[in-house]
């Protein structure tokens, strides 16, 4: 098992002397070719329809990540006249063009994919996206009555004057840009105006089933708002109306060495992250050149952030679309995973666990061990202390509630709260609260370095021999996140234990992460940045070594991301 501290990712590594550029894959452009991966299992004919649609907004939502991450990164390199060479020897210039026509070029398979192959297949099987042109006036006269009543209440025309300037924009929030023609009641006329949608406005709306030909009929918003967008400039002429979506760079700038306090530094980074610098522009393909170029000059882009797609500018959106429809001919079957043998012989956890190690593949098996484990803990009158790291719990974790649990009965809870886990920081901080709150001990991991080991540790006090007590530390140990969700989705393990030497590293982690301290020697835990590479290396060499004299040998590295 290996546990981990991890330094915070920087946007450039350099490479051993040893190596030269040609042993190195871009770590940019690997990210995308991964995305690519994800996109032939939309475009295979074998992987179940409404799957293929869930991995196409997959693309688009890896995609989003990449421009707010390593695109906004590449972009302050340039920005920032980096002469810094990547380890596969290219220049940030140089990843910026590579970047740009490989995104440009996946972009452009994904729409083509979706237009002319999965949406016609959908309407064959009767789950249609009705275009306004097809809209019968039933539909329209419903479409109309759901404008006035949901939509025209909550958004707000912006027109573009000196009194107005060009509005804030989120970062990836749908809106519309439109021409207008003529003078308003004021006498106006800047010939332009940005309608913002809410985002509690939702993306596809679905119709009546009485209204339509199929079973299930959809609706974009984008539709209902270019159909409508006149109500909204009474007596004023609509000459255009077109979507736009913009990406912000969203990573948080934490200086390490003047924080004094991260926790705050983070929440006040945080409201920032919708408005940072802009790094793409999506427009609809009908956009004319005018409000193109107008809308680049806005964002401070070129022609190369610029992606004019055909159809809605967030794919993302439609992610729930496989879930509203009901068609298990048209999904992988459902899958219910395993338990070990082990684990169904006691009632309790900790009789489970004494009686051997248990590993837990995930997710082939099930996760539900972990969370039997914490909520028994929470709850037993022997535990008397519980030790947690929490890297993505999500905002609704029943492993949190039941840490909130324990420390309300009383046991010695201490988490290690990492704040710099991205996109999940504002829910950290929201957990970390509220375990202060009931009297848990919270800290945030060292400055400088990502706490990226899964432990939770629990102590129990039993009965020993001859009558005495003991305490007994059992132990998970995991790869992937504490997040019941995801570990239905990854492929991860998971090592239950009361092994008295693996709770004594762990428990030697603990008080590193918390206290003050040298690294002591761990008996069987690899720990990053301390002896974790190095025995990697070393079992690299061994195993080429044993390959050299003939003997069997063999090495698997299966990782979520290598930098």
């Amino acid at each position: 098992m290996n546990t981990a501290v991890q330094p915070i990712e920087t946007p450039l590594h350099q490479a051993s002397a040893a190596f030269p550029p040609e042993y190195f894959q871009n770590r940019e452009m690997s990210l995308l070719a991964f995305n690519r991966r994800v996109l032939w299992q939309a475009k295979n004919p074998r992987t179940p329809l409404l799957e293929r649609l869930r991995f196409l907004c997959i693309v688009s939502s890896n995609l989003d990540e990449f421009f707010e991450i390593r695109e906004a990164g590449i972009k302050e390199q340039i920005k920032l006249g980096s002469v810094a060479i990547t380890t596969d020897g290219r220049t940030a210039r140089e990843v910026y063009r590579l970047v740009s026509e490989e995104t440009h070029a996946i972009v452009k398979e994904q729409y083509a994919l979706l237009n002319e192959e999965i949406l016609p297949a959908l309407a064959a099987e009767g789950i249609r996206f009705v275009k306004r042109s097809d809209w019968n006036e039933a539909q329209r006269e419903w479409i109309r009555d759901f404008f006035f009543r949901e939509v025209m209440p909550v958004i707000t025309p912006i027109g573009l004057d000196p009194s107005h300037p060009f509005p804030r924009v989120l970062n990836k929030s749908l809106n519309f840009a439109v021409e207008l023609e003529g003078r308003d009641a004021f006498g106006r006329s800047s010939g332009a105006a940005i309608v913002q949608a809410p985002r509690v406005l939702p993306r596809v709306i679905r119709l009546p089933r009485e209204l339509g030909d199929s079973e299930y009929c959809f609706v974009f918003l984008s539709s209902i708002l270019h159909e409508f967008v006149h109500e909204l400039f009474a007596g004023m002429k609509v000459l255009g109306c077109y979507q736009f979506r913009v990406t912000r760079n969203s990573n948080l700038f934490v200086d390490e060495e003047e924080v004094k306090n991260l926790r705050t530094k983070i929440q006040g980074e945080l409201p920032q992250r919708h408005f940072g610098d802009a790094v793409r522009l999506e427009v609809a393909n009908n956009c004319s050149e005018a409000m193109t170029q107008f809308l680049l000059g806005q964002f401070n882009l070129t022609e190369t952030d610029l992606f004019r797609v055909a159809g809605p500018v967030n794919l993302v959106r439609l992610m729930q679309v496989p879930d509203w429809v009901v068609r298990s001919d048209l999904k992988f079957q459902p899958f219910k995973p395993g338990t070990p043998k082990a684990l169904h012989k006691c009632h309790s956890v900790f009789d489970s666990i004494r009686g051997g190690d248990i590993l837990l593949h995930h997710p082939y098996q099930s996760f539900d061990p972990v969370i039997e484990l914490l909520e028994q803990a929470a709850s037993d009158p022997q535990v008397v202390a519980i030790k947690m790291t929490v890297y993505r719990t999500g905002t609704d974790s029943v492993l949190m509630q039941s840490l909130l649990r324990a420390a309300q009965n009383g046991k010695e809870v201490s988490v290690v709260v990492e704040l710099m886990a991205r996109f999940d920081e504002e829910a950290n901080i929201g957990w970390a609260t509220k375990l202060e709150e009931v009297g848990a001990h919270v800290v945030y991991g060292v400055v400088g370095y990502k706490t990226h080991a899964k432990m939770l540790m629990v102590v129990r006090r039993e009965e020993g021999r001859a009558g005495s007590s003991i305490l007994r530390r059992y132990c998970h140990l995991g790869t992937g996140n504490y997040h019941p969700k995801t570990a239905r989705l990854y492929s991860d393990f998971g090592l239950l234990t009361c092994n008295e030497e693996i709770g004594s590293d762990t428990n030697e982690v603990f008080k590193q992460l918390t206290g003050l301290g040298r690294a002591q020697t761990l008996t069987h835990l690899w720990q990053a940045p301390f002896t974790l590479q190095p025995n990697v290396v070393a079992g690299i060499r061994a195993e080429a070594e044993a390959a050299r004299a003939g003997k069997r040998s063999r090495i698997i590295a299966k990782m979520n991301s290598l930098l």
